[in-house]
């Protein structure tokens, strides 16, 4: 007799289930620039979170494009080196960050504790 769970492909882990921090509505500018091809992207983030954000915008980057992603709100500014992980064609691209620039840490911390407040 076999067992009907092995016969089975493993449940797909969604782009959901891999995050590792809560993400919050937020809104800034973004630019990105692709590292290896040089092009350019820019849009809105509609949320952010410690570990990425995900931009609003035409014209995404392919997934697994190296990228420099700044935001900018109210002047002021969080730098970061960020991945695509996600495509979501003509709506935006998911960004994870992979190291932000640590005069700018700060900024995101005070960000997210904003975010976390309750209202």
């Amino acid at each position: 007799m076999t067992d009907r769970m092995s016969d089975r492909a493993a449940p797909k882990v969604s782009q959901r289930d891999r995050r590792y921090a809560i993400r919050y509505p937020f809104a800034a500018d973004a630019e990105v620039l692709d590292l290896e091809s040089g092009a350019r992207s820019e849009g809105v983030t509609s949320d952010l979170s410690l570990g990425g954000c995900f931009v609003c915008t035409s014209k995404p980057l392919p997934v697994k494009s190296r990228t420099r992603v700044t935001l900018t709100r109210k002047e002021e500014v969080v730098e970061a080196l960020a991945m695509v992980r996600i495509v979501k064609p003509r709506i935006g691209m998911g960004l994870e960050f992979i190291d932000v620039e640590p005069h700018t840490t700060a900024t995101l911390n005070r960000w997210l504790d904003q975010l976390r407040r309750p209202r």
